[in-house]
C-alpha cells in the first residue's frame, strides 16, 4: 500500500528509507547530503563497497547502521542516475526512467527477500535527478504497490516535522 505524506523523511520510523543516487555520487546535494550528515558511515561504506565492485545503473545498494537512538537504521540507495564524463572528472548526470524502473524492481525483490515491513523514499528522481514526478509515479505504483507491505512516499519536505506514518 502506497501512502503520500508530508514531513522529514530523516524522521521516518519506516525500517528502510531508500533514495536515488550515481553510481560514484558525491552525496553531496540533496536528500543524499542530509544522509550523509547524518550518517557519514553509509557514505564511507559505500566508496569502500563499489572500490571494490563498481555498481551501475538500476541496481541498489543496501547499507545498515546505527541510528542516534541505538536503533538499527536501513538505507536502499538506488541508483537512478547516469555518471556524466569519467575518472575524477566524473560527476552524477540526470535519471532516466529505465534506471529508475530498474532500481524499483531491485528494491522491490529487496523489500520480499529480507522481509522488509515499511518503506520511506521521496519523489524519486525530481530533485537533482530532473524528472518530472508525473513520470515517475506510476513506475512507483507498479513495482512497490503490492508488496503488502507500507510505501509511505514523502510528497512534501518539511524539515524537522514527524510525518503521521501511521505505521504502529
Amino acid at each position: 500500500m502506497i501512502r503520500e505524506i508530508e514531513g522529514d523523511i530523516l524522521l521516518s520510523r519506516a525500517q528502510v528509507i531508500a533514495h536515488g543516487i550515481a553510481p560514484h555520487d558525491h552525496f553531496d546535494t540533496g536528500l543524499a547530503l542530509a544522509l550523509r550528515e547524518r550518517w557519514p558511515s553509509m557514505v564511507r561504506d559505500y566508496r569502500h563497497a563499489t572500490h571494490d565492485k563498481p555498481l551501475a545503473p538500476g541496481q541498489i545498494w543496501a547499507w545498515s547502521g546505527v541510528d542516534a537512538d541505538g536503533s538499527t537504521r536501513r538505507i536502499v540507495n538506488l541508483l537512478t542516475q547516469d555518471m556524466l564524463h569519467g575518472g575524477a572528472a566524473a560527476k552524477p548526470g540526470k535519471a532516466t526512467l529505465e534506471n529508475v524502473g530498474r532500481a524499483l524492481k531491485a528494491l522491490a525483490r529487496y523489500v520480499r527477500d529480507e522481509n522488509v515491513r515499511s518503506v520511506a523514499l521521496p519523489r524519486l528522481a525530481t530533485g537533482v535527478g530532473g524528472l518530472a514526478w508525473h513520470d515517475v509515479k506510476p513506475l512507483v505504483r507498479q513495482h512497490l504497490g503490492d508488496l503488502g507491505v507500507p510505501v509511505l512516499v514523502y510528497e512534501v519536505y518539511r524539515a524537522g516535522v514527524q510525518a503521521d506514518e501511521q505505521l504502529d
